[in-house]
């Protein structure tokens, strides 16, 4: 179609200098040598050389005398006809040269720009997902196949990406990757590339739908190489990391409990030496100091049950058994079961008699309403009242208690959830920072939030969120 374009094209000059514009040999060859020149950068060499030739050929016939034949008598006119078909040829081959590096040209920037896009795909890759399945799919993107399989040798595993599948490329992926030799498909339109990093080999790469040069090849399973190394390499960091962090978190754990198992053992044994020696003989001194050794062991089970708990949440073994009960039965049971620890202190309920009930583990959320209870005594007054109140929020249920100590400054609020954290007002009292962290993670695993409002001078106010629900208020 292009040829016959090119014959039509050299036709139309050929007839529009011999009828119409009438023009001096010199000039036709001109014009003849610049439509070339056209035709080569337009559509490239062979077209261009089919335009030279019949171009020479109808510049012969028409042109030069005699005119209407393919002889010629001046002999300086061959010099002219040769010389205007060498520079037309070799404008051609220019021409189609300078097409071809432009074209390479693109293609490397091409290439970079889409390497580019790669990288900071591998750079910005989302931590809680494998390293081979994002790269895979943003190769597919990126460089618009159809078909992608990365297979990492590290994980054994293949993820595929793109519209399409490469069926049965888990042979090739495996040979690619364990020999070090590059397959191609020219059938299929499929290239499987090992994929190495400091020449070792790290997994294979299969790719479906463009033809890549070696060099654009090389460089794109080096930059996969580097995203699976880098992967790899956060991995072995986070695993130590965790290791590290889980030693200090049981080499802190033992110190915390270990201080403050020593107030109910001291209380214990004071109380056990008084009974056993011959100086307490009345009964009700007996009754008194087994009073003391039955609140100290109290506090040593609360002290274990912690401990246990923040484990469990340390190793994400939390289980929940939810189930649907009353806010309100919740809070005057956790009440109850606080009798010793509340006496002499006023407790301010305010819970609406028409509260939905609230889908939780009852023990667990027993447990959160001990300690934020707890940290409301230790930190107010003795005389001043501890306010805890209940409303019903859109699909939630929200529960706060406030209490009218110092406050927290608001530099603290954010580390007072934090696992053994005790700030400057919490180190004149006893404890061991577990109660708000066990608090705030059992809220979070019920899908709630646990907050706090506090300014200096004007108490705290600890406000948690659950989700309500479905149905009539429990009993």
């Amino acid at each position: 179609m292009r040829l016959l374009c090119v014959l039509a094209a050299v036709v139309a000059e050929t007839y529009l200098c011999t009828h119409w514009l009438r023009l001096n040999v010199t000039t036709v060859g001109f014009l003849f040598l610049v439509t070339v020149l056209l035709i080569a950068t337009a559509w490239g060499l062979a077209e261009a050389l089919a335009g030279s030739v019949v171009a020479t050929l109808c510049y012969n016939y028409f042109f030069f005398p005699p005119v209407g034949t393919f002889t010629i008598d001046d002999p300086m006119n061959w010099v002219a006809l040769m010389a205007f078909l060498i520079t037309s040829v070799t404008a051609s081959q220019l021409s189609e040269l300078a097409r071809r590096r432009n074209r390479e040209v693109l293609s490397r920037q091409l290439d970079m720009e889409r390497l580019y896009a790669l990288s900071r795909a591998v750079l910005l890759a989302d931590p809680t997902e494998p390293m081979a399945k994002q790269v895979a799919r943003e190769i597919a993107r990126i460089y618009d196949l159809p078909a992608v399989a990365l297979y990492d040798g590290a994980n054994h595993e293949t993820f595929r990406a793109g519209p399409e599948d490469l069926p049965e490329i888990e042979a090739a992926l495996s040979e690619a990757a364990v020999s070090g030799t590059l397959l191609r498909d020219e059938r299929r339109q499929v290239v499987v590339t090992p994929v190495s990093f400091g020449g070792r080999p790290v997994g294979s790469l299969a790719l479906r739908g463009s033809a890549f040069t070696d060099t654009a090849l090389q460089s794109l399973c080096g930059l996969v190489s580097l995203g699976m190394e880098k992967a790899q390499s956060q991995a072995a960091a986070s695993r130590a990391e965790a290791a590290r962090q889980s030693e200090e978190f049981k080499s802190t754990l033992l110190d915390a409990i270990a201080h403050e198992f020593k107030t109910p053992l001291t209380s214990i044994k004071a109380g056990t030496t008084a009974i056993l020696s011959s100086t307490i003989t009345k009964p009700d001194q007996q009754r008194e100091a087994l009073a003391i050794v039955d609140a100290a062991a109290d506090r040593l089970g609360t002290l274990v049950t912690d401990a246990i708990h923040l484990s469990r949440i340390e190793a994400s073994q939390m289980r929940l058994n939810l189930q649907s009960r009353s806010l309100r039965a919740v809070v005057h049971e956790t009440l109850r079961h606080m009798k010793s620890a509340t006496d002499g202190r006023e407790v301010e309920l305010s819970l609406p008699d028409d509260l939905p009930s609230v889908l939780v583990d009852p023990e667990l959320i027993q447990l959160v309403f001990r300690h934020l209870i707890d940290n409301a005594l230790k930190y107010s007054p003795v005389g001043s009242p501890i306010a805890v109140g209940a409303r019903s929020d859109g699909g939630f249920v929200a529960l706060s208690i406030r209490n009218q100590g110092e406050g927290i400054p608001e530099w603290e609020r954010s580390r007072i959830f934090d696992k053994f954290y005790r700030g400057a007002a919490a180190r004149r009292v006893p404890g061991t920072g577990m109660g708000l962290a066990i608090a705030r993670e059992v809220i979070v695993a019920h899908g709630g939030e646990l907050r706090v409002e506090s300014a200096p001078g004007e108490g705290a106010e600890f406000t948690l969120s659950l989700s309500a629900a479905k149905g009539e208020p429990a009993p």
